[in-house]
């Protein structure tokens, strides 16, 4: 347990607890809003911009996180376009974002261990550059939807009757868009592009189980996925794993114990 006080570990810590926080809270409104591969679809994009920075020689996170932007733009342009079949346009940007990413790869096949770290994690290289900008999402993520509550609630649950009330709905759309890319842009060198999307949506999953009202919804994502994070940590640690994975799989295991527990008290 010594891994515990080295400065590396405790700065995975910090970013893996505030991650904890703005992943699943966004994640939560795309779920209940059945746009769960938007998560997907930025993250794959985001890898683009991440192989361009290491190509050109800036920030990665930082191209990344415009790449996302820019992806988020793309997304709601194409839904206007396509209204009645809303989900190409999830379809066409992500196979554009691999696409991309696939390319500039082979322009620079020298940096494709460094950008493997993006696709499965690696938090344990997180710099203060890094734990500055989660810092910052994390405080614009929380305040966006502190300051909204409401707004976002009636969003989420009856799109149709926020327009009618007169709120609106095309800013708040664009807003949870653009949060959620700013959490995957941040997220992906902690849990990697390849299992963001498992921060985003399992425990939303699990809180669909055990929650009873949307305040409870928020409540219990946060706890599980800072639960989840915490102890992934530590046993990755312990045991020399992969800090990504090891995450993504205590999720599943919460989400299966839960689905096992819900089963066992409507058969009781």
């Amino acid at each position: 347990m010594d891994i515990i006080t080295t400065e590396f570990f405790q700065r995975a810590l910090i970013g893996g607890v505030l991650i904890g926080i703005t992943a699943p809270l966004m994640g939560l409104f795309l779920v209940l809003r059945r746009l769960s591969m938007i998560g997907d679809t930025l993250a794959h994009v985001s890898i683009a911009g991440v192989a361009l920075g290491f190509l050109i020689g800036v920030y990665p996170v930082a191209v990344g996180l415009i790449f996302a932007l820019a992806a988020t733009f793309a997304i709601e342009k194409l839904r206007k376009a396509y209204k009645t079949y809303a989900e190409l346009s999830i379809a066409v940007i992500m196979s554009g974002g691999v696409a991309l990413a696939s390319l500039l790869f082979t322009m620079g096949k020298g940096f494709n261990v460094s950008v493997s770290g993006y696709l499965f994690g690696s938090i344990y290289t997180l710099d203060t550059t890094d734990l500055v900008l989660i810092g910052i999402v994390t405080v614009v993520v929380l305040l966006s939807v502190g300051l909204h509550a409401k707004e976002l609630f009636l969003l989420t649950f009856d799109e149709d009757a926020a327009a009618v009330s007169g709120l609106p709905t095309r800013f708040f759309n664009f807003m949870i868009s653009v949060l959620t890319a700013l959490v995957i842009s941040v997220s992906i060198k902690i849990v990697g592009a390849l299992l963001v999307s498992a921060l985003l949506t399992i425990p939303a999953a699990c809180s669909l189980v055990i929650a009873r009202s949307f305040r409870q919804s928020v409540v219990t994502v946060v706890v599980i996925a800072e639960l989840a994070v915490v102890a992934g940590l530590l046993s990755a640690g312990v045991w020399n794993l992969a800090p990504g994975g090891t995450i993504v799989m205590l999720l599943i295991v919460i989400l299966l114990l839960l689905l096992s527990v819900r089963r066992r008290f409507s058969a009781g």
